[in-house]
């Protein structure tokens, strides 16, 4: 339906109305996307296959507490399995939840959502230097610059205050000798070089002494400038900023080896190829990305300038807003287009996603002085994507999924969770990169900056948002991925949902347990962080770390190795502590597990030479970096899942190599431990049964073995974050016409992934948590029978 109401309007508004008029009409109001050869809509998520369930779709007026649906039959239509687990989409569930999501998620049908676009304007237009939000009428405002209009000029320094023995002031990542960037405290060669642009990075810029020892480092003398050879003209000396990069790559000319391409948006040796910077889903097609925060086009706004304004084309509208009815309201006082509405069909459950200010995500990335922090790609010379092995990329994979997502909303009164973007990932790994981060506010304490950060986030959107009190929060979505997660998560944010990678439930280790003491937590006071544990399975989820799209493996199947083929009864390759060459000196690193591990297994010579107490042949505990990391892992029965400073990533190894994990860490659940049925396909051990870890696996016997291998083979994929990939594919071939090989072997894969997971475990609770009786009155449609939905009397 297409209406229109009364209007006032001048004749460039009538001329706007109409031509809308035209296009909807041609279209028939439907806007259905032309569909690409390689159409990540599609590709990324698999359409759930409906159960057809006999029971009646009438409004029941029996308003009883239901937690399980009445008149399924779930228990008997969805039989458990040996452990207790029920199977949903190839993955063994809790048996409740198994139950729920086979017969109720597997018939959602859509439901209509009026999504309202914003037409508000910005003062100024943000000075072009800033992105208008349409929602609110108020500007985002790039790097170096704020204000309401974004026409105030930030002096960004990129060093700390100097005194006689230190001209530069202290180390920080930012310092520099030669010309600093005010507007983003970043350091390169200046005006007057040949090379004005070139980034004179950290050491670039200062003197290098000698070594002390034989083949020991350089030292850098921070308090000594080396601009006589960063600036000379003479080949014959190492120079930066004139150097030639065709004279340097002939070996005509020297250069300083230390001076190196750092910074996003550049490329080559000496930073000579100006490529693509990372930007949340790239800017979508609407935008420029500027060093990492999204320029968006006219009419467009979002972290990532996906929102159309009602000024956006229609025929361009992302494909979560379509198709589309339309109804076009007016303003009665000025005649102005204020909003749009457009009525979309969509699957609950919808997510609202917050457009903070850019403090807390683009300006983060904006502003990062080594372009592999935080993010989980970069792009080289042909602009291709290069993926990273940032674990804490899955952050910003997950992010770019909810963003391009059909579950996401611009609807907040229908929206049923709202996801707050607030890149802790960004904020740590920057905690150093300059003295405006006011890391020296926190005495050194990267956990309690980003406290600060997300106690900011939360003041913003109760300030300027009406949805945080409708549930106390309880309805809100936040994502830690730092080594602890949410332990040093603000109180007043501790109701809601937290997505995190650690899952310590401080039941036994209710401390900081990571080693580095810039990220302890224990000295945060409690007026700051309450006394809340780092986990609450009753709400919380630990979501898979990020790992790099392996094609080798992928293409070797190293997933589906059968259980002959693998030789090795019990593997772990990793940092064994102090007692070993290189390994970590702090006695506290893992809490001790792997030190206890390696005590009883281990399988290399330690400083003094010993093997563990009970070494065996075909048991690998290894300190020494495999050069086949993941064939060992595929030939390998059990491997093990232990920590690191806070959470690693052996998870994920174990099973994307198809390897039965063997979790070691008391009281801290593991990806998905408080939804998936653990029993099915894993096994844990506590932390005092290490001395006879290998005799309890030798006794597990061969259906038992194979059971979970089954399992695991058919869960795999719930461990990669498949759909943001696609997401990538699809751009680089709407980009560039390319499908690289990481695409062509990703398009194979269609079982469920990190983000299909994450939506069935929110259309879960959105069902079955009881705080939702709160909001009964909403009355929302959510496209399920009666039965599947919780009531109250």
């Amino acid at each position: 339906m297409f209406s229109v109401q009364k209007w006032k309007c001048s004749w460039s508004m009538v001329a706007t109305v109409a031509s809308i008029i035209v296009l909807v009409s041609v279209v028939h109001l439907f806007l259905f996307p032309v569909v690409p050869s390689l159409d990540y809509f599609s590709a990324r998520q698999v359409q759930y296959k409906c159960v057809p369930i006999n029971s009646s779709l009438e409004q029941s007026t029996d308003h009883v507490w239901e937690n399980k649906p009445q008149g399924l039959n779930l228990d008997h239509r969805f039989p458990t399995d040996l452990h207790n687990g029920v199977v949903y989409r190839n993955a063994p569930w809790k048996a409740e939840i198994g139950r729920w999501l086979s017969g109720c998620d597997a018939i959602a049908t859509e439901v209509n959502i009026v999504e309202t676009l914003g037409g508000r304007r910005c003062k100024s237009d943000c000075s072009g230097q800033g992105v208008c939000n349409h929602e609110l009428g108020q500007c985002r405002c790039f790097h170096g610059f704020s204000g309401e209009a974004c026409s105030e000029r930030l002096n960004l320094s990129c060093n700390y205050p100097g005194t006689p023995e230190l001209p530069y002031g202290r180390w920080v990542v930012s310092i520099c000798s030669a010309h600093c960037d005010t507007t983003r405290a970043m350091c390169f060669c200046g005006e007057g070089t040949k090379y004005p642009n070139r980034p004179v990075a950290e050491a670039c810029g200062f003197q290098m002494n000698l070594p002390s020892e034989p083949e020991g480092a350089k030292l850098t003398d921070w308090a000594k400038a080396d601009l006589d050879n960063i600036f000379t003209t003479n080949g014959s000396k190492p120079g930066w900023c004139n150097v030639d990069p065709a004279a340097a790559y002939d070996s005509k000319v020297l250069f300083k080896e230390e001076c190196d391409c750092k910074y996003d948006g550049l490329w080559g040796r000496f930073c000579e190829v100006p490529v693509e910077s990372v930007c949340i889903n790239q800017c979508s097609g609407n935008g420029h990305c500027r060093g990492g925060f999204c320029q968006c086009y006219n009419g467009w706004y979002g972290t990532d300038c996906s929102i159309p304004s009602v000024v956006s084309p229609i025929g361009e509208w992302p494909k979560w807003l379509k198709p589309a009815h339309l109804d076009i309201p007016s303003n009665e006082v000025t005649g102005r287009l204020v909003n749009l509405n457009a009525a979309v069909e969509k699957k609950r459950p919808l997510i609202y996603v917050y457009d903070l200010p850019p403090e807390f995500n683009s300006l983060l990335l904006e502003g990062r002085h080594f372009k592999f922090e935080c993010v989980n790609r970069i792009y080289d010379e042909r602009n291709a994507t290069l993926w990273t092995e940032q674990l804490y990329g899955s952050q910003m994979a997950m992010y770019e999924s909810i963003l391009a997502s059909p579950h996401r909303t611009l609807n907040g009164e229908e929206a049923d969770f709202f996801f707050v973007p607030v890149l802790d990932a960004c904020i740590i790994t920057r905690a150093d990169d300059a003295p405006h981060l006011s890391l020296e506010n926190h005495t050194g304490l990267r956990s309690s900056l980003t406290l600060e950060f997300y106690k900011k986030a939360y003041e913003h959107i109760i300030e300027k948002y009406p949805y945080w009190n409708r549930s106390a929060g309880k309805d809100h979505i936040w994502s830690f991925s730092w080594d602890e997660g949410a332990c040093y998560a603000p109180k007043e944010i501790w109701n809601s949902m937290m997505l995190v990678h650690w899952g310590n439930t401080n039941s036994k280790h209710n401390h900081s347990t990571t080693a580095y003491w810039a990220d302890n937590w224990d000295k945060i006071p409690s007026d700051r962080r309450g006394n809340h544990s780092c986990f609450d399975p009753a709400k919380d989820l630990v979501l898979p770390a990020w790992k790099r799209p392996d094609v080798a493996s992928l293409s070797a199947k190293l997933w589906s190795r059968p259980r002959e083929n693998r030789k090795t009864l019990f593997y772990f390759n990793g940092n064994l502590g102090p007692a070993y060459t290189s390994g970590r000196p702090e006695a506290t690193y893992s809490m001790g597990i792997r030190q206890k591990l390696a005590d009883e297994f281990g399988s290399t010579p330690n400083k003094e030479g010993k093997l563990g107490k009970q070494y065996a042949e075909d048991v690998v505990v290894t300190p020494l970096r495999s050069e086949n990391y993941h064939e060992d892992i595929a030939n390998s029965t059990f491997c093990a899942v232990l920590p690191g400073d806070g959470w690693s990533g052996r998870m994920e190894d174990s099973i994307l190599q198809g390897c039965i994990p063997v979790v070691i860490q008391d009281g801290i659940f593991l990806p998905y431990e408080n939804m998936l049925n653990y029993e099915s396909f894993a096994v844990r051990i506590r932390e005092d049964e290490i001395p006879n870890l290998i005799k309890i696996l030798r006794n597990i016997n061969e259906t038992e073995i194979e059971f979970k291998l089954t399992n695991v083979q058919k869960i795999w994929q719930r461990f990669l974050y498949h759909d943001s990939i696609l997401l990538e594919a699809e751009r680089q071939q709407t980009g560039f016409g390319r499908v690289e090989d990481w695409a062509v072997e990703f398009l194979q894969q269609s079982d469920d992934d990190v983000f299909t997971t994450f939506l069935q475990v929110l259309h879960y609770k959105l069902h079955n948590d009881p705080w939702r009786l709160e909001l009964a009155h909403l009355k929302k449609d959510y496209g399920l029978p009666p039965e599947c939905l919780i009531r109250i009397k």
